[in-house]
């Protein structure tokens, strides 16, 4: 003979569970009768034959014909008021999930013209928080037949929801300011976000009480993942190569000289940039076409052939630089008499390293 139970509840606190079936597998046996118990922060939805019937609220509730009419008329009138039926039950969490962690896993691009490559990466991190608004739709939507559904559950679907809408409004918002300017303006960005996800987390029966940026700062991306993008000309791929090479350097100071001996802080693409960006700031337009002239032609003055003098305005250090990294073998170049040459594309081999 089938349980029937005359008492139904989850005292469960639901910390990091956003719906539970009851019971877990197969319905439910009760009966005109029979009593359910939700908590503050809970609802409880119930389904009959795929069909969600009704929602109770907090507190006690009896299964009589006023409470329930939905269920009542499916079942029909013609047994007595004891008659046993059969029900699934879902507790639902509507508290708020807060401090949600969200991270950008790639860096998004934004335009920044006239200053620095006229792009930027952008990363950043922060926190979300959300409830559930419409129980039943949340549970016909995206919960299904599930015996449980955990934040583990869902989580991945609210991130990339999220870098979505971010991203929308990073592309809108650097129409209209720089990235300098963006990045002090954290607290607009979440609002916008929150405004412009709303729709989407409601369609699943959600609500998203809060969005906030924690940080909004340049990528640190190698120059290589940079021209890999196609965001790089070769002048500038060349200067960002040997800033590349100066960090690793100072990351790893056992590592023997050559171009890189002597240095003390590596700079990070991510350096460059801010600098680019403060440079930038500070220069009027007629300075900065001209620096970009001057650097076109830098790029274009590098010969197929070079002393180590000419390889080192290339590569904007000192001559000794260039000659310690030949003396250690890292830059190979040819000795003719007391002369040294160096082939553009051996300097093109030990920049990629």
């Amino acid at each position: 003979m089938a349980r029937i139970f005359d008492v139904v509840e989850y005292p469960n606190e639901m910390a990091d569970e956003i719906v539970h079936r009851f019971p877990e597998e197969g319905v439910a046996d009760l009966r005109i009768g029979s009593q359910i118990i939700v908590r503050e922060s809970q609802r409880v939805v119930f389904f009959r034959d795929g069909k969600a019937l009704d929602t109770f609220g907090p507190g006690r509730h009896t299964i009589v014909t006023a409470n329930i009419p939905k269920l009542i008329d499916l079942i029909g009138k013609a047994f007595n008021d004891r008659t046993p039926f059969t029900a699934e039950v879902y507790y639902v969490s509507t508290k708020e999930f807060v401090d949600r962690k969200w991270g950008t896993p790639q860096p998004i691009i934004v335009r920044n013209p006239g200053m620095g490559l006229g792009v930027a990466l952008l990363q950043g991190f922060g926190s979300y928080s959300f409830s559930i608004a419409d129980p039943v739709q949340f549970v016909t939507q995206v919960v299904g037949a599930q015996a449980s559904y955990r934040m583990a559950d869902i989580e991945n679907r609210i991130r990339n929801m999220l870098l979505s809408k971010l991203q929308d409004v990073l592309g809108e918002t650097a129409a209209k300011n720089s990235v300098v300017q963006l990045i002090g303006l954290t607290e607009e960005l979440g609002a916008a976000v929150r405004a412009k996800a709303q729709d989407d987390f409601a369609a699943i029966g959600m609500t998203l009480k809060s969005f906030y940026i924690g940080n909004l700062k340049p990528s640190e991306k190698s120059a290589e993942e940079l021209r890999a993008m196609g965001m790089l000309d070769m002048a500038t791929y060349t200067q960002l190569q040997a800033a590349d090479a100066m960090r690793d350097a100072a990351q790893n100071p056992g590592g023997g000289a050559g171009l890189t001996a002597g240095i003390g802080a590596g700079m990070g693409i991510g350096n460059i940039m801010n600098q680019a960006l403060a440079g930038g700031m500070a220069a009027k337009p007629a300075d900065m076409g001209a620096a970009t002239a001057a650097g076109a032609a830098a790029g274009a003055a590098m010969s197929d052939v070079m002393t180590p003098a000419e390889a080192a305005a290339v590569l904007r250090v000192s001559e000794e630089d260039v000659m310690a990294s030949i003396n250690s073998g890292e830059l190979k170049a040819k000795k003719i008499g007391n002369a040294y040459r160096i082939s553009k594309e051996a300097l093109d081999a030990f920049l990629k390293g």
